[in-house]
């Protein structure tokens, strides 16, 4: 199997990814890709014509190969590599939406246009709530599967047309549990990553909504204080009159004005 599409579509998406991102896209390459590759891949390869059983009635291995291994371990990983990655097309097609549209208008529309805003942000949150869910997923499918995650040495089957209960025997246990636990540890951490990334866009989008409510209502409460000002110099002030500009203006207002005032 080719992984090229994959890794250059994990390569795009990294330019707009945040730090946490960044560190969600190397784990996915050296730690699950790569191992995928060059290691497990050839552990799994054999395992139909390795798995041994004591009898040699016909059909009877393979009907208790598919019943304690319904979906390869390698095949179900393969499948979860493209799964949890494919969220990542959300935000190809949304930035290149966000190109063909400056094109269309022939200006920039965005100021910075690696930068995560607007609708952007949006499609990155929803790409990362589907690889988390994803993940979740596959993990919960890993062990309803295979009753935990535990590769035994020994299975015994009964199943027809195996005539009485048989000793099945599965090649290179331990190594296949090694990188099955390996492939769980990396799971949960692609989780911890991706809800750290969710979390910290979300905050960093709370602050800035927040500071910008802060300085426009500062702004308005700036001009609420200068208004009645410009009214009483533009007014005629009467003959021995002494004119006061604050006593025009409500208390709480007044009050804001002393402060901006002093600060």
């Amino acid at each position: 199997m080719s992984w090229g599409f994959l890794r250059d579509l994990l390569s795009g998406v990294n330019k707009y990814s945040t730090g946490i991102g960044r560190i969600w896209v190397a784990v996915v390459f050296i730690f699950r890709l790569l191992v995928y590759i060059a290691a497990a891949e050839n552990i799994w390869k054999y395992e139909h014509d390795e798995f041994e059983c004591n009898i040699k009635q016909p059909g009877c291995e393979n009907v208790c190969f598919d019943h304690f291994f319904p979906v390869s371990h390698i095949r179900l990983w393969a499948l979860q590599l493209i799964m949890v990655s494919t969220p990542s097309l959300l935000v190809v097609f949304h930035v290149a939406y966000r190109q063909n549209r400056e094109k269309h208008h022939n200006q920039k529309l965005h100021k910075s246009p690696r930068e995560i805003d607007g609708g952007l942000l949006c499609t990155y949150l929803i790409s990362l709530i589907l690889k988390t869910g994803l993940e979740i997923v596959f993990l919960v499918l890993f062990y309803k599967l295979y009753n935990g995650f535990k590769v035994p040495r020994l299975v015994k089957c009964d199943i027809r047309p195996c005539p009485n209960t048989v000793d099945c025997y599965i090649s290179k246990p331990t190594e296949k549990m090694i990188f099955l636990c390996f492939l769980v540890a990396t799971s949960c951490l692609c989780i911890v990553l991706n809800l750290s990334e969710l979390s910290y866009l979300l905050f960093k989008y709370s602050i800035k909504c927040y500071l910008k409510r802060y300085i426009k209502k500062r702004q308005d409460s700036r001009s609420d204080c200068h208004k009645p000002e410009i009214i009483g110099h533009n007014r005629p002030a009467a003959a021995g009159a002494f004119h006061n500009s604050s006593l025009a203006l409500p208390l709480n207002i007044q009050d804001e004005c002393e402060k901006s005032s002093l600060t």
